[in-house]
């Protein structure tokens, strides 16, 4: 599941403990989950689309992120960080970060790769914690 962009992991778990257990170990790293968009629902309403649950999550850590906006004020146009999860069948779900090293090479300000690796490092514990649920 890993791309140029983002990492992840496939759980045996439903959608729904999913989204349960990915809030609360985000929440243990210092995460909050400021928006839930449910692509799922939209598709449907909008299009008429059916599709598997599917969900980002828009995950904010607050002191970071004001770490981010003091040097960058710009770099609100990449936050939050977005965690797909995602249903792949009844027992297994894919679970899905957006990569902070990769998006965040994008701004040339001091200290933002030492941010970004910490916040990567921070997911990658949400990650394994989920994977060891």
């Amino acid at each position: 599941m890993d791309t140029r962009f983002g990492f992840g992991t496939v759980v045996t778990a439903s959608f729904n403990d999913t989204i349960e257990s990915v809030t609360a170990a985000l929440k243990t790293e210092g995460f909050g989950v400021l928006t839930d968009i449910d692509v799922a629902a939209t598709m449907k309403a909008k299009l008429d689309k059916d599709m598997p649950p599917y969900r980002i999550l828009g995950a904010c850590n607050p002191a970071l992120a004001y770490q981010a906006i003091g040097a960058e004020p710009e770099i609100g146009l990449l936050l939050p960080c977005n965690v797909v999860v995602r249903a792949i069948d009844d027992a297994t779900t894919g679970i899905s970060f957006m990569d902070p090293e990769a998006i965040l090479q994008l701004v040339d300000q001091p200290g933002i790769d030492a941010l970004a690796a910490d916040v990567k490092a921070r997911l990658l514990r949400v990650m394994m914690a989920v994977s060891s649920t």
